[in-house]
């Protein structure tokens, strides 16, 4: 009896040092992944942002004036210039820093872009928003970064779906809807996706809510 008693307690020993390794297995198993992420980051990080910057400037003058519109002025050998800033908006809770270009030709304001971002459905969406030159209607929508769902949320960067904001007045709260925009401030979610379409929504909102009196 007292033998199995015996056995039985060092199967449960080894049991429990078996579960022991395990643990730390895959806490240093974490800790080797989390540390090569981080390591990624850092070194990769700076042409990441570098890239998009690079990627945002070339669409700001598209987002302002169209593509038709911006073939005939390349054509006409116009002076189109791009002017960079950041303005600070201060809220209760915190400070909203914004990345914003002004675009003027032949030294006459044609519109502004903003970068903006915030919460999508699976990580953070980042979007730049042209608007006129006095801030009152949207000019264009570009998706700069997204992890949208692939094949759902992810449709949120088609031109298609991007195109619902074009002439809407910066004004309008908007917001998307699953039976089919009836009213101006309503834009039609992509299928399946609705969180990442009121996301967007939210995004553009919150950005002409905090710049649109500072751009007039």
């Amino acid at each position: 009896m007292n033998a199995e008693i015996s056995g039985q307690s060092e199967k449960a020993s080894r049991i429990k040092q078996n579960y022991l390794v395990q643990a730390w297995l895959v806490i240093l198993l974490s800790i080797c992944f989390g540390s090569a992420l981080a390591a990624v980051q850092l070194n990769f990080g700076p042409a990441i942002e570098a890239n998009k910057l690079n990627e945002a400037l070339e669409k700001v003058p598209e987002l302002v004036l169209s593509a038709d519109n911006l073939a005939k002025i390349q054509d006409k050998q116009q002076n189109l210039k791009i002017t960079s800033q950041q303005i600070a908006v201060k809220k209760p809770a915190k400070t909203a820093y914004y990345s914003v270009y002004e675009t003027s030709l032949n030294g006459k304001r044609e519109g502004w872009v903003i970068k903006s971002k915030g919460q999508g459905y699976a990580d953070k969406i980042e979007l730049l928003v042209g608007v006129d030159a006095n801030a009152e209607k949207i000019t264009g929508l570009y998706i700069l970064d997204q992890k949208e769902t692939p094949g759902l949320g992810n449709k949120i960067a088609e031109e298609k779906w991007r195109g619902q904001f074009l002439g809407k007045e910066t004004d309008l709260a908007l917001r998307a809807t699953k039976a089919g925009a009836k009213s101006p401030e309503e834009i039609n979610a992509v299928s399946g996706a609705t969180i990442s379409s009121n996301s967007v929504c939210a995004i553009v909102n919150t950005a002409m809510t905090d710049l649109r009196d500072k751009l007039k």
